[in-house]
Parts: C-alpha cells; structure tokens; sequence
C-alpha cells in the first residue's frame, strides 16, 4: 500500500526523489495512520464525514483550508493510502495548465486499464487562476480525479465557486501547544525521528512548542535545527531561542503574566497611550496569548471606556474580534493592531457604564419598581381589560416625537442616572439629553 502512495509515478514531474533518512524531520514523521493524527479533532470525530472518509477508503473531492503546518497535506496522503488511489501531487506555485493536463491524462489511463482512481493533491490552490481551476471542472464533475485542494487563504475569495460547489470544504485550526509539544515529544522517542537524539530540557520543549505559532512543521524543524547545533550535549532553552530565531518571552498564560499584561494594556489603552498599548499587545503576541481573548478584551473597552465618546469604537471591536476568528494566526496580529491604535486614540467616556451602575444600585436599594400601566405591554390576551397600555401617549403623535408622559416609575421620578462626558459625539449627546430634560419638566 505504501509503494502506492510513494513510488516514483506519484510523484510530481520535476521533482527528485530524496532518501527517506534524509528527508526533513516534519516528513519522517507523518502520521502513517489516523492513530498517530494530532489535532482537528473538530474534523475528526468518530463518525464525523471526513474521518468516515479516511477509514473507509471513500474520498471525495475536498478543500483543506488552514493555517500552514496543521496536517492538511498528512491528511491527504491518508486518503490516498486507505483509498488504494493513485496519489498525484502538485503544486499551484509551479504547475500551469499543462501540468494539469498530463495529470489528468495519466488519471485517465488508469481509468482504462486498471480502473484505478486518482487522488489529485493540489497544494496553494488560491495561486491558481480562474482558466486553471476552470480546467479541472470536468475532471471534478466527472469523477474522473478526486481533487484535494490546500490553501491557507478563504477559498469562498480565492476559489472559483463552481469548483467549490463540487468539493466539500473543511477548516482545519492552529495546533494548540499541547498538540506541537506531543509532536516534539515523538520525534525523540519514535524511530522515523531524531537519531540518537541527546537530552533536551524541558523549557526548551515548552518554547519551541508555545512560539512555533500552532506551526508542527515549524517546530519540528527547529527541534532538528537545535539536536544538531548540541552536536549531542543537551538541548538548551538558547538552541531553541537560536533554531527559532525568537527570544523566549517570560509570559504565564495561567498566571500572574497573562493577568498583569492585560491589565496594563486595559490602563495603556485606556489612558490613550497608543505606544505603550501596542508594547503591552506586542508582549502577549510573542508569549503565546489567546488573540481571541484580546479581541474579547477590545469589545469589552470599546463600551466600558470609550463608550458614545465615539459610537464607532463598539462595531470597529467587533469587526477586530471577528477577524481573528475569521483569520486567525499570525495575520490576526495586524487586525488586533489597527484597533489597539483606535481605541487608544479615540474619545474615552465611561458615562454608560457609570449610569448602568447607578442605576443598578437604585434597584437594588428600591427593588423593583411599580412599572406604571401605560408602559406595561398589551401584547397578549385581556391585557386591555386589565388595563395594561391604556393611556399611553405615543411619541409620534406630538411634535419632536416627544411626548410629556412620565416614562419612569413614579418611585425613581427625579432620579439622573445618565451623565454624558463633554467629549467627542457624547458632547453633542450630553446637549441632546439637557434639551429633552428641559422639555419634558417644562
């Protein structure tokens, strides 16, 4: 089965077979069977489509989307193998349309004399333009090849959306470090991995594992970088720092680090300090924090300080957090930059937070107040009767759509919840609020 997936037709025109020692460290050790898979759990659950596709030698054109180093090409040749398929491999970054032509034909021969299938890995599929994905159209349709496409771009803007229409995209996710770190472990133990591996300390595991970026091709490129720079003593934190080309970073993402930074971006950004806001990012960037729990962080500041100072922090938070769900690692990093900018610069008003308590305090001091029965809703079945909504005066009906009904409960009349800040739009609100004071008193 093996030779199948591996021998010299497999593999792409142009490209010289290397010896199975000497290949890269990340090559020696792909999976050779779902049990060794690590990571995309999400994908691979156990009845899930994909790994029924995997188990069962039944695969079907796909698109593996994902950031790079997570399994998209390991999972391919999984396929490959368990689909007793011929496996052709290409990549979009050097293949043009006649590539993809002699593809085809050799899939076509295989179909004519040994009924074989042909598993297509198109690696960078996003590089190809309209007319070279458009030629692999009929084949698709057909069932002539089964395209496995790989990009690490949203193939719903770089994919021709009738190639889409017949593959089945999945969504592969950054590696945690628990995943890289077993990875790492592996290659020093298994016998595909490091030969003769020396002693490695621990914090040097722990770093290549939490700064490759959920990156397991990254990272194992470095352990190999770093085994041979020890020339056989033991692998310290500063062969690690040097094969990753980073300086290790001291930041505890369940301590006092990830807690303290954040806080300190919190008062930098707060404070309007844009300089000191990005240092304060750019510290939980390089130590492995969750961008997604900055993002959540940014929302959260948006309306706490910043407030109708500038409505327009709020939704820029959001698009910022959906972003980094939406692109993930390392590209995520400008998103989270651009709104670091903003929010420090902006306005800052905690006017609707500081009323929000306000009131709040009222009513636990007052408890809940008699709503008055005009304002009560009307909504179901003999509410009329019971008077609910009756004599509500509707706003519309009067010039300025102001009507001069009390609409607070008569236990909380006189109360002023709401201050707003003379700064940015809130200026302009805080005279709005005045004039309405003014109208509905007079």
């Amino acid at each position: 089965m093996e030779s199948q997936l591996f021998d010299t037709p497999a593999e792409p025109a142009g490209r010289t077979p290397v010896p199975p020692e000497e290949r890269p460290l990340a090559v020696r050790m792909r999976p050779a069977g779902l049990d060794e898979f690590i990571g995309q759990e999400h994908l691979l659950a156990p009845g899930s489509a994909l790994r029924s596709a995997v188990e069962d030698g039944r695969a079907h054109s796909m698109v593996l989307y994902g950031p790079p180093g997570t399994g998209k090409t390991t999972l391919a040749r999984l396929l490959a193998v368990n689909a007793s398929a011929s496996f052709e491999e290409a990549s979009a970054v050097n293949a043009g349309r006649q590539e993809v032509r002699d593809v085809l034909e050799r899939a076509e021969h295989r179909r004519r004399t040994s009924d074989q299938p042909t598993i297509f890995f198109l690696d960078e599929i996003h590089r190809f333009n309209k007319a070279q994905q458009d030629a692999l159209l009929p084949a698709v349709e057909e069932g002539l090849v089964v395209l496995i496409g790989a990009t690490t771009e949203n193939p719903y803007f770089e994919v021709n959306s009738a190639l889409l229409s017949r593959s089945q995209v999945y969504e592969f996710r950054r590696l945690e470090d628990s995943h890289v770190l077993a990875l790492l472990r592996r290659a020093l133990t298994d016998e595909r991995g490091i030969p003769q591996p020396p002693p490695v300390d621990e914090e040097a595991l722990d770093f290549l594992a939490a700064r490759s970026g959920g990156d397991a091709r990254s990272a194992l490129a470095a352990l190999e970088l770093a085994c041979a720079t020890a020339g056989g003593d033991t692998v310290t934190l500063r062969h690690a720092e040097d094969a990753l080309q980073r300086k290790a970073v001291l930041y505890d993402r369940a301590g006092d680090n990830h807690y303290d930074t954040i806080s300190a971006w919190i008062k930098a950004t707060r404070g309007s300090d844009p300089d000191a806001s990005l240092l304060y990012l750019a510290v939980m960037l390089e130590g492995g924090e969750d961008p997604r729990f900055i993002a959540r962080r940014m929302v959260i500041l948006a309306s706490e300080d910043i407030g109708n100072a500038d409505p327009h922090a709020l939704p820029l938070a959001v698009a910022a957090a959906h972003a980094v769900e939406h692109v993930g690692l390392p590209e995520c990093t400008h998103n989270l930059a651009q709104a670091t900018v903003y929010l420090a610069l902006a306005p800052k008003s905690n006017a609707s937070y500081v009323a929000l308590a306000r009131a709040r305090a009222w009513v636990r001091e007052h408890g809940t107040p008699d709503i008055p029965a005009p304002m009560r809703s009307a909504a179901h079945p003999g509410a009329r009767a019971l008077g609910r909504g009756q004599d509500y005066d509707y706003p519309h009906d009067h010039p300025d759509a102001l009507s001069p009904q009390p609409l607070i409960p008569s236990e909380a009349a006189g109360e002023r919840f709401l201050e707003p800040s003379d700064r940015g739009v809130e200026a302009a609100m805080r005279e709005r609020l005045e004039e309405l004071r003014r109208m509905r008193s007079g």
